[in-house]
């Protein structure tokens, strides 16, 4: 059987990397057809959109896809494709495991968390309204009327939802996914001491689900002080839950956790489609250069290998994965005790020596 499997290349390095990651994964035995499209700066240029229907459609139709990386403006231009890829299909569930794999340079040992973040709600809804518009002055006006506060008027306006629907399958989803991995515990991570009907109302939803899975722990935790814990003792957490700002934030300190973004796989996963990508950004500075570090997207592959079923497929390629990087041969720049290193090898290299270890396994 051959799945068909939509891959967006992306932008930057993310055509690459995602060269690299579709040769691994045909090196493990599963069958894939690739149906190509893209997204992203480049698409903007040629076909005047960043995120084109028919890349949807494709998706839509293969229920599954994987992509590269795709640059996202800082401060003007366009919405991140990111963020518009999961909300038009639902992508409510993101899935960051941070987890240490020996070879890997960090500062930790022995860090396995999974980051569940709620997608869809939270400040990246995108309900903004621009400092100076009228429809601002409005929106100021009338909090100022409803809540007594008093706002300048040389404010921007972002709104947070959190809603009970969202907050529920989020929490379930976290509870599902511990118990389907046998992990540890769950825990909630807010804001409720402050923000009373926003975070406190994901908290008290949150209590509320965990109230179905007696047979994994629960707790809660407030985001600054789940911060000061990751960096002090890891080894207390599993599986946190999330909003959604929280979520994108935390994911990034747990990557710096166990290496850093480069070694960081993502999931963004909802009931009818699921489109996993690496969590770092394009690197359009290294584009072409055959430098940059394909573990990240590799490591998505395997967590599409898991999705689609394929467990035996996704422990032969974590393994080889880890196997190369325990070794510090055919690594890249970043991958050796001093960046510098001259025996540092390119994404290429990197790829045709796992690729060689999954043969050798088969």
């Amino acid at each position: 059987m051959a799945y068909t499997v939509t891959l967006v290349p992306g932008d930057g390095v993310g055509p690459e990397i995602s060269e690299a990651t579709k040769q691994v994964l045909e090196a493990t035995g599963v069958q894939f057809r690739w149906d190509i499209h893209n997204a992203g700066e480049e698409t903007l240029a040629k076909e005047g959109n960043v995120l084109p229907q028919h890349t949807l459609d494709s998706i839509r139709k293969n229920k599954v896809g994987i992509k590269g990386p795709i640059t996202t403006p800082v401060g003007e231009g366009f919405r991140s494709v990111n963020v518009a890829l999961r909300q038009a299909l639902d992508l409510y569930a993101c899935v960051r495991p941070c987890k240490s794999y020996p070879g890997v340079r960090s500062r930790y040992e022995g860090v396995d968390i999974v980051i569940i973040r709620e997608n869809m709600e939270d400040l990246y809804a995108g309900i903004e309204f621009e400092e100076g518009k009228p429809e601002t002055l409005e929106i100021i006006q009338l909090l100022e009327k409803r809540s007594g506060a008093k706002i300048r008027r040389d404010s921007g306006i972002s709104i947070k939802p959190i809603s009970i629907f969202g907050t529920e399958r989020i929490v379930r989803y976290a509870f599902n996914y511990a118990r389907t991995n046998k992990r540890k515990k769950v825990t909630a991570v807010h804001k409720a001491n402050i923000m009373k009907f926003s975070d406190g109302l994901f908290l008290e939803v949150a209590r509320r689900v965990a109230g179905e899975f007696p047979d994994i722990p629960f707790e809660d935790r407030i985001i600054d002080n789940l911060a000061m814990q990751l960096v002090t003792r890891p080894e207390e957490y599993d599986v946190l839950v999330f909003p959604n700002l929280y979520g994108d934030i935390v994911s990034d300190l747990a990557a710096g956790l166990v290496g850093g973004l480069g070694v960081a796989p993502g999931a963004n996963i909802g009931d009818d489609y699921a489109v996993f990508e690496a969590t770092h950004g394009s690197a359009p500075r290294y584009t072409g250069q055959n430098k940059v570090n394909p573990t990240g997207m590799l490591l998505s592959g395997v967590l599409m290998l898991r999705h689609l079923g394929e467990t035996g497929a996704a422990a032969r390629m974590e393994k080889a994965i880890s196997d190369v990087i325990r070794e510090g041969k055919y690594v890249t720049y970043d991958m050796k005790p001093n960046r510098d290193d001259p025996t540092a090898v390119g994404t290429s290299q990197m790829t045709d020596a796992i690729v060689a270890k999954l043969k050798g396994m088969r």
